[in-house]
């Protein structure tokens, strides 16, 4: 109100004030949101309590320990031992995850890959051996296995467990994980990998067969030639090469 007198007394109008006075008011409106916005919001978690100092949580794009909860902001140290400050608004409107907040139990999953033609019944006892000989792992819920999919190259396979406490988590994974590799190699179980098999054939249709790779002198010196060569079987003549021309069984492009 003084500012206003004194803008009076030096003859500017309210007219023309109040629309100065109403842009100012707006804008300091929507500069105020946001702050108010995290102050309510920093009040619902002081009662509510959605999260605590001390408590393990993932928000966004963010896992760590919460260690300070203020009226703005909150802050949480992340595994990096880096602190981040959230504001309060994100634990309110946006998913939280909080991983101790009734109790630390967590469940862990094994995804294990085994070759084709394996004994299924000897894969679920190695694993379930593996996961009954890990102290980490919780009886109650028992660890359990399951046949999942036949996959491109491999019988998919997840063991599933529980354990007591979040930071065991990686301990567990690790220590399965060395006993499972040692378990399948004792008991002639193959973990497998992706593979691909490839089959030639030749203009006629007819399956091209690799029996040997030998070495012929001066094949090497041709420019579009390697030197290892190749005999096939039944057939004489590669297809057209790359300038149209027929290349002999024996010579590889380069």
């Amino acid at each position: 109100m003084g500012t206003i007198t004194a803008l009076g007394s030096l003859g500017v109008s309210w007219d023309k004030l109040q629309w100065l006075v109403a842009a100012l008011s707006v804008g300091l409106g929507f500069g105020l949101q946001e702050i108010f916005a995290n102050f309510v919001s920093g009040l619902i978690i002081l009662f509510e309590r959605p999260v605590r100092i001390g408590d393990t949580i993932t928000i966004g794009t963010y896992s760590g320990t919460v260690s300070k909860i203020r009226i703005r902001a909150t802050t949480i140290t992340d595994f990096d031992r880096k602190e981040v400050i959230i504001p309060n608004k994100a634990f309110v409107t946006e998913r939280l995850i909080n991983w101790s907040l009734s109790d630390t139990i967590t469940r862990v999953l094994i995804k294990v890959g085994v070759a084709y033609g394996s004994d299924l019944d000897k894969v679920k006892a190695v694993l379930l051996q593996a996961a009954h000989e890990n102290p980490r792992v919780m009886t109650d819920p028992e660890p359990m296995v399951f046949f999942l999919n036949f996959g491109a190259s491999t019988l998919d396979h997840e063991l599933r467990l529980y354990v007591r406490e979040l930071r065991d988590r990686s301990y567990t994974v690790d220590e399965l994980n060395r006993a499972i590799d040692r378990l399948c190699r004792e008991n002639d179980i193959n973990i497998a990998f992706n593979q691909l098999e490839v089959y030639l054939h030749n203009q006629q249709g007819n399956e091209v067969q690799e029996v040997k790779r030998t070495q012929v002198p001066g094949i090497g010196d041709q420019p579009r030639c390697r030197n290892l060569t190749r005999t096939l079987a039944g057939h004489d003549h590669w297809p057209a090469g790359k300038y149209g021309e027929v290349m002999p069984a024996r010579c590889i492009f380069s």
